[in-house]
């Protein structure tokens, strides 16, 4: 396949799966009618020549693909009945950008559906959405191909058994939405950022489809400035994944990153997404965090960082989101700036919270070393290691508890 009628396929999946799903309300028979339009385009565009206007190209063709099959398939007769007043009231017309935005938000809460574990419908939304194959999915969870796709068909049954919504949304209820998809958005990077449960750090596919959703998301909500700042932030993370792992494959320290080797262009975009969300000016929790790592990647080094704004844009987060985990990130940076015995003594009254979140303990540990501790610190290393880290994280703490037994001996 050429490249640019392949560039064009993975551009019109996510809106023409989403409009087909509401035309057909079945996921299986959009994906279907939608692979036999491409098929369909492979033969017909060299030969005729792109479309004026692609996507009604797609929706019309894969309408008329699906109409088909479903007249051949054993379910003619239910799918039919249920659907014969929408599908011959629903002639090819120029698409509604509203009734697009709303149907795209339709299918990724499908994908979204809270009877599905949050790794199920993130490889839910790689396959329906981002249209990944089941290998790719597999390679990006680190898991055999039969397994994800074993994972993904029980997925779509568990989702066909549950009542799925396909009216259009009310205001409130696409407000939640958008909250549900964004959230997903996050954790599929996160995810791919720094995998829960794998011998490896960062997990490309994963945090690639999460920025492209995340750029479907702001070409479909122009005027919302959470959805800018959620790709500002994407970007600006992803921008510093070339200096997180070295050539032998150890995990490098944020402080100690060689910041010539951040994607300068992927920050200079991130760098104007973040722009853009200030100017729409919604104080949100994505534009807090996006403000954050714009602070960081303004800072030439680390030693340089202007600590105190990075804290206030913390303490404003914890105002919205007061969780343990956002509020030992404001103390992380209050090591910073009032030092690591205040900051010690405010991580004791979260221990019940993180005692099962291995950043407490290797946060911690890095605390009492500074504060020469060593044997608070190797037993508070065990504690992290005990808690599932990858395997450059393990590899990093097992170096950090040999340093702390060095610095014991030399007591």
């Amino acid at each position: 396949m050429s490249d640019w009628l392949e560039a064009s396929f993975a551009h019109q999946r996510p809106r023409a799966i989403a409009a087909l799903t509401r035309y057909f309300r079945d996921v299986e028979t959009a994906e279907e009618a939608f692979s036999e339009a491409c098929i369909k385009a492979l033969t017909d565009w060299p030969k005729n020549g792109t479309p004026r206007d692609p996507f009604a190209w797609f929706l019309t063709t894969a309408r008329h693909a699906g109409l088909d099959k479903l007249r051949k398939a054993q379910r003619q007769t239910r799918l039919l009945a249920e659907n014969r007043i929408v599908m011959e009231s629903d002639a090819p017309r120029p698409p509604d950008p509203h009734e697009l935005r709303d149907d795209v938000l339709r299918l990724l809460f499908i994908c979204c559906h809270p009877a599905l574990e949050r790794q199920d419908q993130i490889a839910l939304a790689l396959r329906i959405v981002g249209g990944l194959t089941v290998r790719e999915i597999a390679r990006g969870f680190l898991v055999k191909p039969k397994a994800m796709e074993q994972r993904i068909t029980r997925a779509k049954k568990k989702i066909a058994a549950q009542p799925v919504a396909f009216e259009t949304p009310s205001p409130r209820e696409r407000g939640r939405r958008l909250g549900e998809v964004s959230l997903m958005i996050y954790l599929m990077f996160n995810e791919g950022w720094s995998t829960s449960d794998a011998p490896t750090q960062i997990r490309l596919t994963l945090c690639e489809e999460a920025i492209r959703l995340a750029r479907l998301m702001t070409e479909l909500f122009p005027g919302m400035g959470e959805q800018a700042a959620l790709l500002s932030l994407l970007l600006f993370q992803h921008a510093r994944r070339d200096a997180r792992i070295d050539a032998t494959g150890h995990l490098v320290a944020f402080e100690d990153q060689d910041r010539q080797l951040w994607d300068r262009a992927a920050t200079a975009e991130a760098t104007a997404f973040f722009y853009k969300a200030q100017r729409i000016g919604h104080q949100g929790p994505y534009r807090i965090q996006a403000a954050i790592a714009a602070e960081h990647a303004a800072a030439p080094t680390s030693a340089q960082t202007n600590w105190p704004v990075i804290e206030a844009h913390y303490a404003a987060l914890h105002v919205l989101q007061p969780t343990p985990v956002i509020r030992l990130n404001l103390i992380a940076v209050q090591a910073k700036t009032q030092g690591p015995e205040f900051a010690l003594r405010e991580m004791e009254t979260l221990k019940t919270d993180l005692r099962a979140y291995r950043w407490y303990h290797t946060m911690r540990a890095a605390l009492l070393t500074q504060t020469d501790r060593p044997e608070a610190a190797i037993d508070a290393y065990r504690a992290a290691l005990d808690l599932g880290p990858t395997g450059p994280e393990r590899t990093v703490i097992e170096e950090k508890i040999a340093a702390c037994r060095k610095n014991v001996e030399g007591l």
